[in-house]
């Protein structure tokens, strides 16, 4: 126990020489997290080819696709100028690289 200054009472030097805890809190900056409304959305696609049409109403245009199971889709519904779907299927099932050719079927 410490020894009381002479100008404190007993009491009060006893509380003065208690052992302070060593301090726990750590304060961190923590940046607020993003809010759902803000943040850019993202649009729900997987990997794309390069559907570029052989004949039809669409003859010589392309358009992105979104790949099957890492395949060219086996047909394509393509909306025209008209306000018309055309269908449009793989001019072959064997196809390589990120576009496939595909010939007109019909109206839709």
């Amino acid at each position: 126990m410490c020894a009381p200054p002479a100008t404190q009472s007993p009491a009060r030097s006893a509380r003065a020489c208690r052992p302070v805890p060593p301090a726990t809190a750590r304060t961190c900056v923590v940046p607020e997290p993003e809010k759902p409304s803000e943040a850019t959305p993202v649009p729900d696609i997987g990997p794309t080819i390069t559907a570029t049409f052989s004949d039809g109403p669409l003859e010589g245009a392309s358009i992105e696709a979104e790949a099957v199971e890492g395949r060219p889709p086996k047909t394509i519904d393509v909306p025209t100028d008209d306000g018309s779907t055309c269908r449009y299927c793989l001019a072959g099932w064997v196809q390589s690289g990120r576009s496939a050719v595909y010939t007109f079927l019909y109206r839709v």
